[in-house]
């Protein structure tokens, strides 16, 4: 068995012995075809590992916390989907651009007072980000969760994430590549002229 495999065997297991806050049962997994409906939506693909996570195991209702969101559609709760989430963010951050919202960067996750974990998609491994918006400003505002969405999966089965109260676990970091990703940060300077 592949370690993708092993993973995911775990995450099975513990999503239907464990449910989150607010869930009355694990939701059934999305159809094939919601997730490249879901990319369509969103103008990205999703990593394969949380393609997976939707397909094999339930559309959200497991994972630390409060869960994983719903992938595409809203259910009867009201929780919004994760790419309603992403869209509603993306228009906020045009509409207020000291709070931009990068491309590419999908909530997958809600920790409560508007915090959120989410995948940046653009990443090979799925970096898990944590947007805490709780700070002075947007660009204090992200940081790096874990390095690959396997790897925060990890930290959920084996009880170490930052959110546990008996982990020791490092605090997260901040997420450096912000500023690059929304346009935000400083313009680089032009080089200078070349002499002729």
């Amino acid at each position: 068995m592949s370690e993708n495999e092993q993973l995911l065997a775990r995450v099975a297991d513990k999503a239907r012995n464990t449910l989150p806050w607010g869930w009355d049962s694990l939701p059934a997994p999305v159809d094939g075809t919601t997730p490249s409906r879901a990319e369509a939506a969103l103008g990205f693909s999703l990593p394969p590992l949380l393609t997976e996570l939707y397909t094999r195991i339930g559309d959200g209702g497991f994972g630390p916390e409060y869960g994983l969101l719903p992938l595409l559609d809203n259910p009867p709760s009201g929780e919004p989907a994760a790419v309603t989430q992403y869209l509603a963010n993306r228009e906020s951050g045009l509409k207020d651009p000291d709070w931009p919202w990068p491309e590419g960067v999908l909530p997958i996750s809600h920790w409560g007072c508007a915090m959120y974990a989410c995948v940046d998609c653009r990443s090979p491994e799925g970096t898990v980000l944590l947007f805490e918006p709780n700070a002075d400003d947007a660009d204090h505002a992200w940081y790096v969760d874990a390095p690959s969405l396997a790897g925060w999966l990890h930290t959920w089965l084996d009880g170490t994430g930052w959110y546990e109260e008996a982990s020791e676990g490092p605090e997260p970091l901040p997420w450096t590549d912000f500023p690059l990703r929304t346009g935000s940060g400083p313009t680089a300077a032009a080089p200078p002229a070349q002499a002729s």
